[in-house]
């Protein structure tokens, strides 16, 4: 009751602010409208205004000259109020929600610590968070608030603009070259082979996470308190949950995707689920264990296991935080799914279209030149316009409109998936705000439990150790997707990446730092398309067991990616 009172009185703080800020312009308006009338009859009653010629026709010039006062003191007036509007309004009702959250003592019931805030009893050796962690409210996505928004919405039909254009580009050309319309798709047919093996792979691992670890948990929790040696039974349930998540689900789909040599695309499905899976794992446990300790600890005749509907719903629900219970929509609009299904087949065919217009030409011509720093610079900079569509495109079919179709079908309510991290004046921001999903795990799993450990002494260790573990997991996707080792990726996000967040940090607000994080952006997107590219067409063309024997690579030694070509000179 605390939050609704506390929402309610500042929504209508915001309410009155807003209506008052209207009236004020409205006054205004009708003020500078009325008050020539009113000076004209009182200063000079014989003056009548607007002055009306013999033929009794209103002076058209007056008129013109009264609308353009209108609308400059409107025009005026705008940027303030939406500025004001825009900037405040949704920043006061989420800190306001959550204030009043961390305020109130109910409020821990909305979170599955509440077992931690009874009685005001919360014990260090059960690893209490010392706040509730993430709250979860009904909320829309940005974009689909932004995209009500005629000027917003444009932008998005210029993206539609720009891929018909890359279809009718490709069409076109294929038409002059073969003499007819060419539409095959051998590029995704490749890229996505072999979906048996993926599906195959992806319902053993969903049903093995499905079964272990709620197993092993319900097993732990319910003879925690009747066991004789609590401390040993604890270990070997964690032991058992370890080697669950380190060899079944760490090791299998990475010795499935490597023994059938999936094609790059199905590999980063089994790749990307895999880790899903681990972090859902982990979260459940780790919001679920404390409440089983304050349980054994109270004395308490009931054990807190959550229902297998409870679990199962986590697993498919678009977050990596576990609840019991998450703020639900009344209804599901299955037009909005299938809206949101078509718009992720819409930005793969996108990119399909970009890397056959942009990348493949470039990367496949350029083994014929010699390696020099010139080429080089031109691959990087060439790579920059397909890079940064592969990033826009990838955020918006998954954050978006994959995440959002999920969240829709499962009437997920708080659908936060990301802020506006396109607004970002630093890297630290553009961190939090890029991915909330993962962040929200990184920062409560990682950052929280790190400091907790440490008692708060080492934030700097802490937000190191997170970089690390972000950027291996990283390196490790692309290690496994694209067959081969080169941690390009790994020092960007570790060295730059790290370097940029504590020296950009969110003491700039100026707009020349979003100018700045955009253009090292752009940058950084060039030059991992580039060299991984590269890597890609040298090891097809030049496979490493025929590195040493230049003859019998074509005879040539600009096959060779940039790295291996700078060490045979040495």
């Amino acid at each position: 009751m605390a939050l609704v009172s506390h929402t309610c009185c500042g929504i209508s703080q915001v309410a009155n602010t807003m209506v008052g800020e209207e009236m004020s312009l409205r006054k205004r308006l009708s003020k500078s409208s009325d008050d020539p009338e009113e000076k004209e009859d009182q200063g000079s009653p014989a003056k009548q205004a607007p002055e009306t010629p013999s033929n009794g026709q209103v002076d058209i010039r007056e008129l013109i000259a009264k609308k353009k006062q209108l609308t400059a003191e409107a025009e005026e007036l705008k940027p303030y109020f939406m500025k004001e509007v825009g900037t405040h309004f949704d920043d006061f009702v989420t800190n306001l929600i959550e204030k009043s959250v961390s305020l109130d003592s109910g409020g821990c019931a909305l979170t599955s610590f509440s077992v931690l805030g009874a009685n005001n009893h919360r014990a260090k050796d059960l690893r209490a968070p010392p706040e509730h962690g993430k709250i979860f409210v009904i909320r829309r996505s940005l974009l689909d608030e932004l995209f009500e928004v005629d000027h917003i919405r444009t932008i998005y039909h210029m993206f539609i603009a720009l891929l018909i254009l890359f279809i009718l580009s490709t069409l076109v050309v294929d038409y002059i070259d073969e003499g007819r319309l060419v539409l095959e798709f051998n590029l995704l047919y490749y890229a996505f082979g072999q979906l048996p093996v993926v599906i195959c792979t992806w319902c053993a691992m969903f049903l093995s996470t499905l079964s272990v670890p709620y197993f092993l948990f319900q097993h732990w929790a319910r003879g925690y308190s009747k066991s004789s040696h609590p401390v040993i039974h604890s270990f070997f349930h964690g032991l058992l949950l370890m080697v669950f998540q380190i060899g079944i689900l760490g090791c299998g789909p990475t010795y499935a995707v490597l023994a059938y040599t999936l094609p790059p695309a199905s590999r980063s499905i089994v790749i990307f689920e895999q880790i899903r899976m681990i972090m859902k794992v982990h979260s459940f446990v780790r919001e679920n264990v404390p409440r089983v300790l304050t349980s054994a600890k109270e004395k308490s005749r009931t054990v807190p296991v959550p229902t297998v509907s409870q679990y199962l719903y986590f697993l498919f629900a678009p977050t990596l935080i576990y609840r019991d219970n998450y703020p639900r929509t009344p209804t599901i609009r299955w037009g909005y799914v299938t809206m949101q299904f078509a718009q992720v087949f819409g930005c793969l065919f996108y990119m399909y279209y970009a890397f056959e217009r942009l990348c493949v030409p470039l990367f496949r011509n350029i083994k014929q030149e010699p390696f020099s720093a010139r080429v080089l610079v031109l691959c990087i900079f060439n790579s920059i316009l397909p890079g940064v569509l592969g990033l826009l495109l990838t955020f918006f079919a998954f954050l978006h409109c994959w995440l959002n179709a999920f969240a829709e079908m499962l009437r997920f309510g708080d659908r936060m998936f990301y802020k506006d991290w396109w607004n970002s004046t630093s890297y630290s921001n553009y961190y939090r705000t890029w991915n909330v999903v993962v962040h929200d795990w990184l920062y409560y799993y990682a950052y929280k439990d790190f400091l907790w450990f440490f008692t708060k002494r080492f934030k700097s260790a802490a937000m190191l150790a997170v970089f690390a573990v972000s950027a291996v997991v990283h390196e490790y996707v692309l290690a496994v997707c694209l067959s081969f080792f080169y941690p390009v990726l790994f020092v960007l996000f570790m060295f730059f990446g790290m370097a940029f967040n504590f020296i950009v940090n969110d003491s700039r607000k100026r707009p020349i730092w979003n100018v700045m994080m955009w253009t090292s952006l752009f940058a950084g997107q060039g030059v991992i398309l580039c060299l991984y590219s590269q890597e890609w067409y040298a090891r097809q063309h030049c496979p490493l067991k025929n590195v040493s024997q230049l003859s019998g690579c074509s005879g040539e030694v600009t096959c060779l990616s940039p790295i291996v070509r700078v060490g045979e000179q040495f």
